[in-house]
């Protein structure tokens, strides 16, 4: 990639493309989801196996929608011995991170009798959707690792997992093995907008979930974003993205392989290093090109790049972090001396990498932060995915006779301000039963 200097147009122009990357879609494409939406609403398994045999498995039956007992145990003998071990390995880690997320109802007694509080409760039933991986040649494991174990802590009675099947028809064993360490039975084979349609409103099948997590590609996205209110999500994601600032102290081809990591997930997917080393972004441009050459996915990388891809030179490292802020990136790597000195300055980031020795790749499969992280600038509002997106916060109010007759006058002036009479006739009712009782 060419080197560029900010302040400086070219620079600028570069990084506001980025910056203005929006999650827009087609509007035929998005006329093609409803449809899809409102067959499945209609006819329910009939639409899940149309779908499902026009795109990824021609001969399965109806009752094959549903992972079956026999299939989960063959599963089991299919993968490498050591698989559950490190299945195992990277649930603990993400357990252990998830665990201090949670949340304990409280409340708060008052010297009049009144008690105020805030009462926990995770939600019913949550469907994890989990993307097939090249027609099911590369399982997503870290998606349902990540996915499930924040609802698993949360307490979420019912869990469902759907994932779209490979041509044969069946699911790919290293995930149907990871989903029974988890603890999950129910796992469906259909994917795509019509299951998260099945998810949102039930079939005989799919049984019908509260909230719905995930990542998946466009038509799966925009069928969260138009069920959204119908059913509960996580969030809209976008492509990946990765911002990499970098000092004297950093490994050229440290650097291009961190940015490569994210390049290589899409053509829409964002890579920029940030440096204030002139001589270290030459030779960061470099190794990556020595490194793209490489790399099996180089055109979707290639691609990539060309479009929201950058190695920027910054005057300081107070300036990179502004820009990093400005730009709110999924993945921020801090590649200096000394990261700590610095973190107190980021304020928009999905997650943040410290030091020479933390790749992005570390997050995304074993250290045990979530790496469902909100992209396309949304880390300015959002956050990763976590134990209180699969809970529920009900504020619990009790008031004495005391309490009430010490508010009433001012609740029942802002309500016949605001035109509610019956909302002040609820209180004042109350208020002349006591009086006539005393």
């Amino acid at each position: 990639m060419k080197v560029l200097t900010y302040p400086g147009e070219e620079a600028e122009t570069r990084i506001e493309q980025i910056v203005n990357r929006s999650l827009s879609y087609p509007v035929d494409l998005e006329h093609s989801v409803v449809e899809i939406i409102k067959a499945v609403q209609a006819e329910g398994d009939a639409a899940l196996l149309r779908y499902t045999r026009q795109f990824d498995a021609p001969r399965i039956k109806s009752e094959e929608l549903k992972v079956s007992d026999s299939e989960m145990e063959e599963a089991a003998k299919q993968v490498d011995p050591d698989f559950s071990g490190l299945v195992q390995r990277a649930k603990e880690n993400i357990t252990a991170f998830h665990q201090a997320q949670r949340r304990n109802s409280w409340f708060m007694p008052r010297k009049d009798g009144s008690i105020l509080g805030q009462m926990f409760t995770p939600v019913a039933a949550a469907g994890l959707y989990i993307p097939g991986g090249r027609a099911g040649k590369t399982p997503l494991i870290s998606s349902l690792l990540m996915n499930s174990i924040p609802a698993i802590i949360a307490g979420v009675p019912r869990l469902q997992v759907v994932t779209p099947p490979r041509q044969n028809g069946s699911v790919n064993p290293h995930l149907l093995v990871t989903s029974q360490l988890l603890g999950i039975r129910e796992v469906f084979k259909v994917g795509s907008a019509w299951a998260i349609a099945a998810l949102a409103f039930g079939t005989a099948t799919i049984p019908a979930v509260d909230l719905i997590v995930g990542p998946g590609n466009i038509y799966v996205t925009l069928a969260k974003k138009l069920l959204a209110g119908q059913v509960g999500i996580d969030m809209i994601a976008g492509p990946s993205e990765i911002l990499v600032i970098a000092d004297f102290s950093a490994n050229p081809h440290h650097i291009a392989a961190d940015l490569l990591s994210q390049a290589e997930h899409d053509p829409m997917a964002s890579a920029l290093m940030l440096t204030a080393d002139a001589a270290l972004a030459e030779t960061t441009a470099g190794a990556l090109k020595e490194q793209l050459a490489e790399l099996p996915r180089r055109e979707v990388a290639e691609e990539s790049l060309s479009a929201f891809g950058g190695i920027v030179v910054v005057n300081d490292l107070d300036a990179a972090l502004a820009l990093a802020n400005k730009i709110a990136p999924e993945h921020l790597e801090l590649l200096v001396e000394q990261p700590f000195q610095f973190l107190g300055k980021i304020k928009n980031a999905g997650a943040v990498f410290l030091g020479h020795h933390t790749p992005e790749p570390v997050g995304d499969y074993f250290a045990g932060p979530n790496h469902v992280l909100p992209t396309a600038g949304t880390a300015r509002f959002a956050s990763g995915l976590s134990v209180d997106h699969f809970t529920k916060k009900t504020s619990v109010i009790s008031y004495s006779s005391e309490a009430l007759l010490r508010d009433a006058a001012d609740i029942m002036r802002l309500a016949e301000l605001e035109g509610l009479e019956a909302h002040a006739r609820s209180v004042r009712v109350r208020l002349e039963k006591d009086q006539a009782l005393s």
